[in-house]
C-alpha cells in the first residue's frame, strides 16, 4: 500500500488542524473534496487508508489522527491528537495554571458522577478549591465557555460533559487516572459516561445510549446481553447521521 504524502492529503491534514476534530459523513466529504481539487482518484471506502498515509507522516512528531465515537449521537468522530503528552498539561499552552486545575477538577466530577455530567454550579464550588490561583466567579464562567468553544467539554441546560474531542484525546491518561472508577460500553468497549446501566446488582454493565438504541432495535423483549435481566430503561431511537454537501 503506497505511503505517499500528496498534496489533498496535506489539505486534509490542514483542515484537520484549523477543526480539531469532524464527523465521519465531513470526513468522507472533505476526502473527496481534497481528492478532487487535486486530481487524484478519490476511493469513498478507503479514508481510512487516506488517514493511514496521513499518520505515517504524522508519527514522527507524536501526532495522529485518531477515530472515535459519539457518546450523544453514537456517530464516528476523527480527532487530531497529541501522542506525546496524553494528559492535560499538553492544553498548557493555551490555558493557564489554575484554568488547568479547573479543568481536571470537571473531569473528577464528571468521572465521579453517575450519569457523566457536572453541574456548573459543582464547578463553581470547586473553583474555590484550587491550589493555583483562585478563580472569580466571572472568570470560571468565562473558562468553561472557553472549554466549550475549544471543543473539550459540552453543555447542555447548566450541565457539562466530556465532548467527543476530549474523549478520544484524554482516552489513556483518563484511563491510568481513573482505572478503578472508569467503566467501559458492553456493547463497543469504548469508555462510558453516559449510559444506561444494568440494574442488576451482581451485573451492573454499562452501555452508550446509543449502543443501547442499536442492540436492543427490532428485539421484542430487552433483556441485559449480559445478565439477561429484564432491561428496565427506555430505549432510545437509531440517531442518523446529518448529511454534508460538499465543500
Amino acid at each position: 500500500m503506497s505511503r505517499h504524502m500528496g498534496d489533498g492529503h496535506r489539505r486534509f491534514l490542514q483542515t484537520m488542524m484549523a477543526s480539531g476534530i469532524i464527523d465521519e459523513q465531513g470526513a468522507k466529504a472533505l476526502h473527496q473534496y481534497c481528492c478532487d481539487i487535486h486530481n487524484t482518484q478519490h476511493t469513498p471506502d478507503k479514508l481510512d487508508d487516506f488517514i493511514d498515509t496521513i499518520n505515517s507522516k504524522l508519527q514522527p512528531m507524536f501526532m495522529q489522527i485518531r477515530k472515535g465515537m459519539s457518546e450523544d449521537s453514537g456517530h464516528q468522530y476523527y480527532a487530531l491528537v497529541n501522542m506525546a503528552e496524553t494528559d492535560i498539561t499538553r492544553m498548557s499552552s493555551d490555558y493557564a495554571d489554575n484554568e488547568l486545575e479547573l479543568f481536571g477538577k470537571t473531569i473528577d466530577l464528571i468521572v465521579g458522577s453517575e450519569n457523566g455530567k457536572a453541574s456548573s454550579t459543582d464547578i463553581l464550588n470547586s473553583a474555590d478549591t484550587l491550589t493555583t490561583k483562585k478563580l472569580k466567579k466571572s472568570e470560571t464562567e468565562h473558562l468553561l465557555n472557553r472549554l466549550v468553544h475549544d471543543k473539550w467539554l459540552n453543555e447542555k441546560r447548566g450541565e457539562y460533559t466530556l465532548s467527543t474531542r476530549c474523549i478520544i484525546e484524554m482516552e489513556p491518561y483518563i484511563r491510568t487516572m481513573y482505572h478503578d472508577q472508569v467503566k467501559v460500553c458492553h456493547i463497543c468497549h469504548n469508555i462510558a459516561f453516559q449510559c444506561q446501566i444494568c440494574e442488576n446488582p451482581v451485573c451492573g454493565i454499562k452501555i452508550h445510549n446509543p449502543c443501547v438504541a442499536r442492540y436492543f432495535k427490532g428485539r421484542t423483549e430487552p433483556r441485559c446481553p449480559a445478565c439477561d435481566d429484564f432491561w428496565p430503561h427506555e430505549i432510545p431511537e437509531v440517531r442518523r447521521p446529518q448529511s454534508h454537501s460538499r465543500r
